[in-house]
């Protein structure tokens, strides 16, 4: 590979992170209210829950429950939320990945503008996940039944 195909694909790849990065800040900021909900609302409501557990009349293991059935709300929203976005992420991978397919074959078979298309593969791919996050969002906020 000469010098500067390997200058190229080092600036297409610059590229590539920066859209992925795009696609990170998308889901931090789409996912903002959703995890506010979790980090405050619920876990407010598991310590005011976890809190009135603790009663001397109660046995150590009847306290442990308590608390323990006071969790199950955050744990299931978390978990929700992780599958979520584990879907999504494998999504988006399967996506990219048949980006790079492409791109390896066209190379192998040294079709020009390989790079460019590449590049107009991933930018496709991460918008498509990136107007995917609105209605994983909605999904989430129906669930755990956050108003907008």
């Amino acid at each position: 590979m000469d010098y500067a195909a390997g200058a190229e694909e080092r600036m297409v790849s610059e590229r590539v992170q920066q859209r992925l990065h795009q696609v990170n800040i998308a889901a931090k900021e789409h996912l903002s209210p959703i995890q506010d909900h979790v980090n405050f609302t619920l876990q407010q409501a598991y310590f005011k829950c976890a809190h009135e557990c603790f009663d001397r009349r109660r046995s150590q293991d009847e306290i442990s429950n308590c608390v323990e059935n006071c969790s199950v709300p955050v744990v299931r929203s978390q978990q929700m939320v992780e599958n979520e976005m584990a879907k999504f992420q494998e999504k988006l991978n399967r996506s990219l990945m048949v980006c790079q397919d492409k791109y390896e074959t066209a190379k192998q078979q040294n079709k020009p503008g390989a790079l460019n298309d590449l590049e107009s593969c991933v930018d496709q791919s991460t918008q498509d996940g990136i107007k995917m996050l609105p209605h994983l969002c909605q999904r989430l906020k129906a669930a755990f039944s956050i108003s907008n």
